[in-house]
């Protein structure tokens, strides 16, 4: 038997062997986790100075746990869930702490709510209140706001993200009022009579004290570039403790330049691919003619279950990896409605594809638009990356394997997975036609982009209006489809290193699967032991798989290679 053969066979059965492995500290991250939800369910004015306290005690006693655990006779899967779950907290409490120093700067408004507060604490164990004294209160509370707004008036805030915070103190605290007096209203007879014309003269007031100081500040702030969209950098201190804890060690700014770099080997690739198609070096010319490709209304569907059948034959047929059939069984399959569209104007997956095309009600540049992105050669790629082998086999394996691991979920774990699949299937001749190669090409240059328009425009590089035009004029996007891009990216939930997490994270697969390549692991064994272990970063992913030495006090360190040719 040759040496290569043996250490196959040795990788195979030391894979599997630490597959297998229990965790001690399994049930310790489920507590974490549990207790966590928990505090939140209870605290729910999130801006508050006793959500700050409870909270900031809560991050600090598990730091004191974790200092406890005996790290060194832990397993390696063990050792692993430690620096997991101590990053874990040493993340939460980063960001709770960046809140809570922009909570103190505006504090002073919410004032007016100190002898108010003490109802919305004492309703969570049901206590009666004295209706006729918090009728009272809430009546000088009211007025107590009138003296306030003319207060801050002058005295506007410093910029417009201040504001919103002081802004968002009111709303917090509204909302906790509302859920206070919804649980006396109408079961407390003395409370609904005293209480209900009070309350609605503040709830009243309490919506205009929000409005007035969400656009209290001053002149020389500028809060929409023209572009309509308002986003909040997190400046350059803030994104390199965000890559610190993501397990990420590079600067904004090396990442950026890895970016220009597959940026312009993308750009060249795609003036060869518009060549074979006859239109030269003009790639937009070649890029108009693939837009062109787009179904009829009403076949968008079909197209999609053609795409995904044909990269399932594909991956099968050259054993790359274990799709479960039931994984195939039960995907579903939903249309994205009009207004959602306006913020993800491509198909989404997970459990089920979400598929973005035209509706009726749809403006007809806006139909055209979206049928034009949609085209099946820019879909040729994607399909896989939502369903099988991507998102969707990554929530059918989670779900599980090691699902105690949701806590660790991470975007450079999750985008980078389907994004690798991208890499591969490029790298093995997935695309055999010129238009989807060009289909292949414009997604990858599209997240070499939003590496490059997301971290300039948290380091304040950029505007909105500068992100729009870059994929507009640089990567070949419809208008509208760009606007819904950076919306996306800048005023939704999505993390600030969401966007780079995409082919950062596909980058640090693919660097993984070379080094257990060359350890004779096969390419099905890889992917196969990735889907079991659940969601973590992709650098303890590789300490896993590769048995590296570990400490308890762990810092990110592997420079992963940033080459995909």
């Amino acid at each position: 038997m040759g040496f290569k053969k043996i250490g196959i066979i040795v990788a195979v059965m030391v894979g599997s062997c630490a597959t297998a492995q229990t965790s001690k500290l399994a049930d310790l991250v489920t507590e974490f986790e549990t207790d966590n939800r928990a505090l939140n369910r209870t605290y729910i004015v999130d801006e508050s100075e006793e959500y700050y306290q409870r909270l900031s005690t809560f991050y600090s006693d598990w730091k004191k746990r974790m200092n406890e655990v005996d790290f060194a006779s832990l397993s390696q899967q063990g050792k692993v869930d430690y620096i997991l779950l101590k990053n874990l907290v040493a993340k939460r409490e980063y960001f709770l702490t960046q809140d809570y120093d922009a909570f103190k700067q505006v504090s002073e408004v919410n004032n007016f709510a100190k002898d108010i507060f003490p109802f919305i604490e004492n309703r969570r164990r049901g206590k009666k209140p004295d209706a006729k004294l918090l009728a009272q209160t809430f009546q000088d509370a009211t007025e107590i706001i009138d003296s306030e707004m003319e207060s801050w008036k002058a005295k506007p805030f410093k910029d417009w993200q201040t504001a919103d915070k002081a802004s968002e103190l009111i709303v917090s605290f509204q909302k906790g009022l509302e859920e206070a007096y919804d649980f006396y209203y109408g079961y407390d007879p003395d409370f609904t009579w005293w209480v209900e014309k009070p309350y609605e003269k503040l709830n009243e007031k309490l919506t205009a004290y929000a409005e007035f100081l969400k656009e209290n500040y001053s002149e020389d702030s500028v809060k929409d570039d023209g572009s309509g969209i308002i986003g909040k950098p997190i400046g350059e201190e803030a994104l390199k403790e965000s890559l610190a804890l993501e397990l990420i060690p590079y600067t904004p700014e090396e990442l950026i330049k890895t970016a220009e770099e597959q940026f312009e080997w993308c750009k060249n690739e795609m003036i060869k691919a518009s060549r074979e198609l006859g239109y030269g070096d003009d790639w937009k010319k070649a890029l108009e003619h693939v837009k062109n490709t787009y179904v009829p209304a009403g076949e968008q569907p079909q197209a999609i279950f053609d795409l995904y059948q044909h990269a399932v034959d594909f991956i099968e047929e050259r054993d790359l990896i274990t799709l479960p059939e039931l994984a195939k069984e039960t995907w579903g399959m939903k249309m994205m409605s009009p207004e959602r569209q306006k913020v993800s104007p491509f198909f989404l997956g997970g459990r089920d594809i979400i598929i973005s095309y035209p509706t009726m009600e749809m403006d007809h540049n806006d139909k055209l638009m979206s049928m034009r992105g949609n085209n099946p050669n820019f879909s040729f790629p994607t399909v896989q990356h939502e369903l099988l082998p991507g998102h969707n086999l990554q929530y059918f394996m989670t779900s599980r394997h090691k699902s105690y691991r949701r806590p660790f979920y991470n975007p450079f774990w999750t985008e980078g997975w389907a994004l690798y699949w991208e890499i591969i299937l490029w790298n093995k001749d997935f695309p055999q036609t010129p238009e989807q190669k060009m289909g292949m090409l414009f997604w990858r240059i599209h997240r070499c982009a939003r590496i490059i328009f997301s971290l300039k425009f948290h380091l304040g590089e950029m505007t909105p209006q500068e992100c729009i035009d870059l994929l507009v004029d640089e990567v070949g996007h419809e208008y509208a489809n760009a606007e819904a891009e950076v919306r996306r990216s800048f005023t939704t939930s999505y993390p600030p290193l969401y966007q780079l997490a995409y082919m950062m994270g596909g980058l640090q697969f693919y660097a993984l699967r070379n080094e257990m390549l060359d350890k004779g692991w096969t390419e099905k064994q890889f992917h196969d032991r990735v889907m079991h272990e659940g969601r973590m970063p992709v650098e303890m992913l590789r300490a896993l798989l590769q048995e590296l030495p570990l400490n308890k006090n762990y810092k990110t360190k592997w420079k992963f290679s940033t080459e995909f040719k």
